[in-house]
């Protein structure tokens, strides 16, 4: 079964860091760009983040940027988010996409996404 898993979520004070991770099952990373979209409550989803397939290119929303860092490590099928300076408007669900294989950046549509992990930003 081809899928994407994301892990690395939980509960942190504003201003601390986390750092997810993005693994593939079934089928191998390298070949794709992989994003990261989020969902607050009540909000849209929005795009965070976008990997190239060879990690050298990479693009950030406005909110996020400085504070977040994309990376990847094709050896070990997973990509990452470096979450620091972490906000309160920073909560919500996380996941990790995959756009079709051709697509040297994140444009939809998407042929994978993973099933999402909470992030929560609280004092």
């Amino acid at each position: 079964q081809l899928q994407l898993v994301e892990s690395g979520g939980g509960l942190v004070q504003p201003g601390g860091s986390l750092r997810l991770s993005c693994a593939a099952s079934g089928f191998t990373l390298n070949y794709y760009a992989i994003g990261w979209f989020r969902q607050a409550p009540g909000k849209e989803r929005e795009g965070v983040s976008c990997i190239s397939r060879s990690g050298l290119n990479t693009n950030y929303a406005d909110s996020v940027k400085g504070r977040f860092t994309i990376s990847r490590d094709n050896a070990k099928n997973t990509v990452y988010l470096q979450m620091n300076s972490l906000k309160s408007e920073d909560t919500g669900v996380y996941y990790c996409v995959a756009p079709g294989i051709a697509q040297k950046m994140c444009v939809p549509p998407y042929d994978y996404w993973g099933q999402g992990i909470q992030v929560t930003v609280s004092s």
